[in-house]
């Protein structure tokens, strides 16, 4: 295992921060699942954006995840990335490291950006961007309570798994069947926009599952 090897992999096949634009569309959704299905809300797609942040440690990479908060008015209680929607004048990076320092109190200077992952368009109309950071060490974070219940980590090579992610589903009030991405870690269960972005993230620097058994092995923990 190299974590030289997968730092150089992600600076490699992520977009470059300069060249984010906000004008520009999802290249994966909650709809790649649920083609021909309409958004839950009408309206142009809100820009927001999650830092995805790999920690280098003597075990291998692992990954800042959260539980949000059971008094939230939305998602109580899911699993997530730190995020949220930008403010007016933020780019991408802009937005996910100042939500990273809001919900968990992450020291921005520790991190250093390596790129940006595909953009993800929610059903609930947001456009996400997903930032990939990267620290040499392992941080002191204190979630905020309002936001955030518990901050905890999750190997590296379990969210790159493509054994790990299945395709789960639930039935609206209307009884229309949604399906999505699920993987579940420990007593952890990932779903949603958040296990979507995982396996885009996936795709993007391993391709297609079944294809990069030796690709990721050079970067597994």
């Amino acid at each position: 295992m190299s974590l030289d090897t997968l730092r150089e992999r992600l600076a490699e096949r992520l977009l470059p921060p300069s060249d984010w634009r906000l004008e520009a569309g999802p290249v994966r959704s909650d709809f790649d699942l649920n083609p021909g299905a309409s958004r839950w809300v009408e309206g142009p797609l809100k820009p927001a954006a999650v830092l995805i942040t790999l920690v280098a440690t003597d075990d291998g990479a692992r990954v800042i995840m959260t539980r949000r908060a059971d008094s939230l008015a939305r998602h109580t209680g899911q699993i997530a990335f730190p995020g949220g929607r930008l403010d007016p004048g933020e780019t991408a990076v802009e937005a996910a490291l100042r939500e990273a320092w809001e919900e968990v109190a992450l020291d921005l200077a520790s991190v250093t950006v390596l790129g940006l992952s595909d953009a993800y368009e929610t059903g609930t109309g947001y456009l996400v961007t997903p930032v990939v950071g990267w620290l040499e060490c392992v941080p002191t974070l204190t979630p905020s309570p309002d936001e955030v219940a518990e901050v905890f980590e999750v190997p590296w090579d379990i969210l790159m798994d493509p054994a790990m992610l299945r395709r789960d589903h639930l039935e609206t009030p209307a009884g229309v069947r949604r399906w999505f991405w699920s993987l579940t870690h420990e007593d952890r269960y990932i779903w949603g926009v958040t296990a979507g972005i995982v396996r885009a993230l996936r795709l993007r620097l391993y391709g297609k599952e079944g294809e990069p058994a030796l690709a990721t092995a050079e970067d597994a923990a």
